[in-house]
């Protein structure tokens, strides 16, 4: 671990001075040096992302896919959703609006009284064991991620937002990113928010994510993999993750044409399995959403037109 974080490091400081500093200072944010420093992590991960899906999960694609691809310009409006939160283009949105109030206001609770805690401190030694408390935190936040996403199933509004994910056709390994903006805001509020209140440390909380990232990039992948009996109790597979995508049946309750479903679990199986949501059948299926398939409901092809139309299902006027 130390060794994996020394080397990330060095990496972060070389692109840092020779990419970013220049560039903040020819823009005149000098006084951002060190959230540029963040942010260059971020984007670092990003790269590495890329790298890993363009020359691992996309051979594997071509490999054994599940199907031909046919249209080929809706994945490439996905590429440009992964390249936006890949490469930190949202989380700099995010930075210039929401992260300066929540930084605020945490640091106003913190002179009020009511500190954060660390969650690894209530077991004795864990915060001397570095791997052990990413762990523990890990599994806290796939938790937190299940029920967000059953949340974005459940919830009439929500799913509206959501459905722009699941309405893909040719679901690849670029089809992770592919969401509502304003869908993406309310995740990662409760996300941040929840990360600050458990003391998450800032390299472990970018750890998590990329992992998470990673891990589902290769859970949307367009190939025909699965991990076996015990493998798919163990981690979520491709497989796994298209039955969820699966028209009629991942986001739709059993015989019913309303919102639930199966299989929403992040990186770990294991909540599907404790609450009641899994399903194992090995079966790769067409994927969408039913009210697209059967009734021509228009999701949008282009990236502008399948926000707008997001907002507009929000409202009720699409």
């Amino acid at each position: 671990m130390d060794f994996l974080a020394n080397v990330f490091s060095d990496a972060q400081s070389w692109l840092f001075e020779s990419l970013v500093q220049p560039l903040m200072f020819a823009l005149g944010m000098g006084n951002l040096l060190v959230d540029g420093y963040n942010a260059t992590g971020w984007l670092l991960v990003g790269l590495i992302q890329l790298a890993v899906l363009v020359a691992i999960i996309g051979p594997l694609q071509r490999w054994r896919p599940v199907e031909a691809v046919t249209d080929r310009a809706a994945v490439r409006v996905d590429m440009l959703y992964t390249v936006i939160h890949r490469l930190g283009l949202f989380r700099l949105v995010l930075f210039f609006s929401l992260d300066t109030v929540f930084d605020n206001l945490f640091g106003a609770l913190r002179v009020a009284g009511f500190d954060t805690f660390q969650l690894d401190a209530l077991w004795p030694g864990v915060t001397d064991q570095a791997l052990v408390s990413l762990v523990l935190y890990l599994l806290v936040m796939d938790a937190l991620n299940y029920w967000i996403h059953r949340g974005q199933h459940q919830f009439e509004w929500w799913w509206q937002l959501h459905s722009l994910h699941h309405a893909q056709r040719q679901v690849t390994m670029w089809s992770d990113n592919r969401n509502h903006l304003l869908d993406d805001v309310i995740r990662d509020v409760i996300v941040v928010v929840v990360a600050q209140l458990i003391g998450i440390a800032p390299s472990q909380f970018v750890a998590i994510v990329a992992l998470t990232q990673l891990s589902e990039s290769f859970q949307h992948a367009n190939v025909r993999i699965w991990f076996g009996q015990i493998g798919e109790r163990l981690w979520i597979s491709p497989r796994f993750h298209r039955l969820h995508h699966s028209v009629g049946i991942g986001h739709e309750s059993a015989g019913k044409h309303t919102l639930g479903g199966h299989n929403f679990g992040v990186l770990l199986p294991w909540w599907d399995m404790l609450f009641g949501t899994v399903n194992f059948e090995l079966r790769f299926d067409p994927t969408g959403v039913r009210d697209q398939v059967e009734q021509g409901r228009d999701y949008g092809r282009g990236f502008w037109t399948q926000q707008w139309l997001g907002l507009k299902r929000l409202v009720g006027r699409a």
